[in-house]
Order: C-alpha cells, then structure tokens, then sequence
C-alpha cells in the first residue's frame, strides 16, 4: 500500500501544530491523498484505551476507524477549518475496501495550507466548547464539533 502524497508538505502551522501545505498550484477536485493508518472495528475501537491527547482518528461509515499515527501518511496532519478548502469522500478502492481519499474543494496555490472541517460528532458527555476551533475563518463557527442539524419533521 502507498503512502505516497506527491503534492503536499508538512510544516508548522499558524493554526495548529503541524499541518499539510501544498507544493504546486492545483485545479479542483485533484487527489490530495489517501488518508492512511491502522484500522480499528468498532468493536477493536471500543476496548482499546484512547488518552486525552492528540489524536489521528477518522471514522468511516461502516464502522471502521483509521488510526493514522500508525502508519499513516501526510494527510493525518490536515488542520480543521470552519471554511475548508479540501474534503473527505469515501470511496471503494479496487480490492473493494472502503478508504479516504481528499479532494481539494478549489484551486490550490502553491504553500497554501489544506484544511478539512472535521465536523466531530460528540457524546454528551461533552460540549462544542471542549473542542475549541483556532481557524480564524470569518464564519468560524467557534468549534471543531457539526454544526446542529435541524429537521422539518
């Protein structure tokens, strides 16, 4: 399996820590990368102890969760954004597995910063507020947490 990203570099971030800056100016919708890790069941996911700290998750619809500090690729590093330039799509690969590839949502210059808006989903146990966003969008939301959703139900 590769985990080659032939655009992207990581570097420090003004947003946060480490992030994903691109190496050539890119047309919408290129293949930024395959977001890469360890894989994890729903039911692997739940005996394992996760600690407070930083962490490479993303999980899949059918269950499964790509740890991506284990062997991962550059594509763990994308900052969140409440104005994201690029997005997640699952898509079946041909061994007919389930993966992440990112797509950049616009044209990308060369030395701009990717960023995802991860949209978490949390439990009620915690708040928007525990999971503070440092965008700096002008439609920052505030948060790394979905926004609601509302029903006309």
């Amino acid at each position: 399996m590769s985990t080659r990203t032939p655009y992207l570099q990581v570097a420090d971030s003004g947003v946060h820590g480490l992030g994903v800056f691109v190496t050539h100016d890119l047309p919408t919708a290129t293949l930024l990368g395959t977001y890469q890790g360890r894989r994890f069941s729903e039911a692997q996911l739940m005996r394992r102890h996760w600690d407070d700290g930083l962490t490479y998750l993303f999980s899949l619809s059918n269950g499964d969760t790509i740890d991506g500090s284990q062997g991962g690729n550059a594509t763990r590093h994308i900052n969140h954004s409440c104005e994201p330039n690029c997005e997640a799509a699952e898509e079946v690969d041909a061994r007919g597995r389930l993966v992440l590839r990112i797509y950049a949502l616009r044209p990308l210059l060369a030395g701009e910063e990717l960023f995802l808006d991860y949209g978490l989903i949390v439990d009620e146990s915690f708040t928007a507020s525990d999971y503070q966003c440092f965008c700096r969008a002008p439609s920052c939301r505030g948060s790394m947490v979905a926004p609601p959703t509302y029903s006309s139900d």
